[in-house]
């Protein structure tokens, strides 16, 4: 081969191998923020956990529901559901006043228009909860053991005739907050119950502020 043929070939030969080495843009599996973790199961969980057809994705979302937990009050108040994991509902909504005296007809279905029912409720779910209350001290505000209160937590301000989730040196409580002479209180709505200071040494803060309150008609 003449000298200038095998220069040419070895030119050629070493343009092949550049142009299959380095990064190439593009390529590679795309960079994020997820994370790799790893984790033992004792025996009846994993048994359980080879039972489920997507366990990715089941693990996933049994972690994302112990997260937002977190954030939710303790059971010491009653039982906490976030907003933005109730399954939505539509019911039949009529706009019309029902009266207490004569009869306005609401047979006609046409006078109806779905609603969804959460979205009605929790103008803001991405920060409300649903709690189910436990005790008595708030039936003057028409709560009542047993009803569940839905809680909007970016409001932080109550007005004093708005009843407020509170929590007071690591307890939670459902009462007014009410600021007399420089010194806050949380005050009932049962005469049972006397009203607690706020202290400057205690552990004080607003959690949130209750929208709606749900309960069952009774007898």
């Amino acid at each position: 081969m003449p000298i200038f043929g095998a220069k040419k070939q070895a030119k050629m030969d070493n343009s092949k191998k550049n142009s299959r080495g380095g990064a190439r843009i593009g390529a590679g599996r795309p960079k994020g923020d997820s994370k790799l973790f790893s984790f033992r199961c004792p025996g009846e969980m994993a048994r359980k956990l080879d039972e489920k057809r997507n366990r990715t994705a089941f693990i996933r979302d049994s972690l994302s529901r112990a997260l937002a937990a977190e954030d939710c009050v303790p059971d010491s108040l009653g039982r906490v559901s976030a907003a933005s994991r109730i399954r939505p509902m539509r019911l039949p909504y009529f706009d019309v006043r029902v009266r207490a005296g004569f009869p306005v007809p609401l047979d006609n279905d046409e006078r109806a228009r779905d609603v969804e029912l959460l979205s009605l409720l929790c103008p803001h779910p991405e920060s409300s909860y649903l709690i189910r209350v436990v005790g008595d001290s708030m039936i003057d505000a028409g709560i009542l053991s047993g009803d569940i209160v839905i809680v909007d937590k970016s409001n932080r301000n109550p007005t004093p005739k708005e009843i407020a989730v509170c929590e007071l040196n690591g307890e939670y409580t459902l009462k007014h907050f009410v600021e007399e002479n420089g010194r806050g209180w949380l005050v009932s709505a049962n005469p049972d119950y006397p009203r607690f200071p706020v202290r400057e040494e205690d552990d004080f803060s607003i959690w949130g502020t209750v929208t709606y309150i749900i309960h069952k008609a009774r007898d």
